[in-house]
């Protein structure tokens, strides 16, 4: 009997089971529209609110300053023209390692006039602090930086730079997908401005996320309507989606992920051992990720390979699996046309055991001798 692995955490997660229970009763007896006067609304209105004040008590931040989106894609978008609409600033920062949603939108700001600065980050994706230092000022609209690289999983110092945005009046951004709910992040102390994150990064439901924005930010709504979202995103709430990303958070938190750090560099060794070469930083990383390089493999074989014996892994973001392209952000770390074609990224479950990476490893260096 073949033994499935499921290794593409990072891309999404397998939805707790405890999260299922919580949006099924949602939607089959506490299906009320939370604007709806009556007790059914105001029931489903209560869940929203829990929620809210859950998520903010674990980014150490007010409940109004939590905003229910779609996703971390949306959140990221709205950053932008959240704040350009506020102000005549035109300079953006951004990390050379950010995910397609930041990307992607600055170089449609770059389109109407912005000038958009890409931060470098060394060999390991760090962040140059000193860039930042340098090139931000009075003309600067706001700075962006992942936390959690999503495909090589380098954790940025996030405090620091939000210390330096803070020190010059910048708005700081992060956007959070890989971290959130993982690991203690406090916004006002690390003088976080604006925040993303999603649900189903932490077994949560797909379609669900925050972006956080701190009191007294300059902010301009992205759906107009009913009002809800305090009338900055108006349409009814997902109730069901909310609830299912509250409960995640409170199960993803109470995880023991310093054991899942244990099995990560366990199995880092162990793949070390058969020709791999740690792409990344070994000591800053997101507790579950692994990307490695093999000198003259053909990953995506690999990948197909081990998919067809229930392993799955991915060789690299999600959001551009699809495409025939050399990824922006492993060009950043300095890697060759040739390494990217040569690696995978392996992100691992909570559950995931030693005895599991033996597995993995013994099959994976079949199909690498072959």
């Amino acid at each position: 009997m073949v033994k499935e692995l499921y290794l593409d955490n990072n891309a999404t997660t397998r939805v707790y089971p405890d999260v299922i229970k919580v949006m099924s009763n949602c939607m089959i007896s506490d299906y009320g529209n939370p604007s709806s006067a009556h007790a059914l609304g105001d029931k489903a209105s209560k869940i929203v609110l829990n929620a809210r004040a859950n998520i903010a008590r674990a980014l150490g931040c007010k409940a109004h300053e939590v905003f229910f989106t779609s996703g971390t894609t949306e959140s990221n978008n709205w950053v932008f023209s959240g704040l350009a609409h506020t102000s005549q600033k035109k300079k953006i920062l951004i990390s050379a390692i950010e995910h397609p949603s930041i990307r992607e939108t600055a170089n449609l700001f770059k389109n109407w006039g912005y000038q958009i600065i890409e931060i470098p980050v060394d060999s390991d994706g760090l962040i140059n602090i000193g860039f930042i230092e340098k090139n931000i000022d009075s003309e600067t609209l706001f700075v962006s930086v992942m936390h959690g690289n999503n495909i090589f999983g380098t954790i940025q110092n996030i405090k620091k730079i939000g210390d330096i945005c803070k020190k010059k009046g910048v708005l700081f951004h992060t956007d959070a997908a890989q971290t959130f709910g993982k690991m203690k992040i406090v916004v006002h102390d690390w003088n976080i401005d604006l925040l993303s994150a999603s649900a189903h990064k932490i077994s949560g439901p797909k379609g669900v996320g925050i972006l956080y924005v701190k009191e007294g930010v300059k902010f301009t709504p992205l759906i107009q309507g009913g009002g809800q979202e305090r009338g900055l995103r108006s349409g009814t709430e997902n109730v069901p989606a909310i609830a299912g990303f509250d409960e995640a958070l409170k199960m993803s938190m109470e995880e023991d992920w310093d054991k899942v750090i244990d099995v990560r560099n366990y199995l880092i060794g162990k793949l070390e051992g058969i020709g791999a070469k740690l792409v990344g930083s070994r000591d800053n990383r997101i507790s579950n990720n692994i990307f490695v390089t093999f000198s003259g493999v053909d990953a995506e074989k690999i990948l197909y390979d081990l998919s067809s014996r229930g392993i799955y892994v991915s060789m690299g973001s999600a959001c551009d699996s699809k495409k025939e392209v050399e990824d922006h952000s492993l060009k950043a770390i300095g890697l060759s046309s040739k390494e990217m074609k040569s690696s995978i990224r392996i992100s691992i479950p909570v559950d995931f055991s030693k005895k599991d990476c033996d597995y993995f490893v013994k099959v994976l260096s079949e199909l690498i001798k072959r």
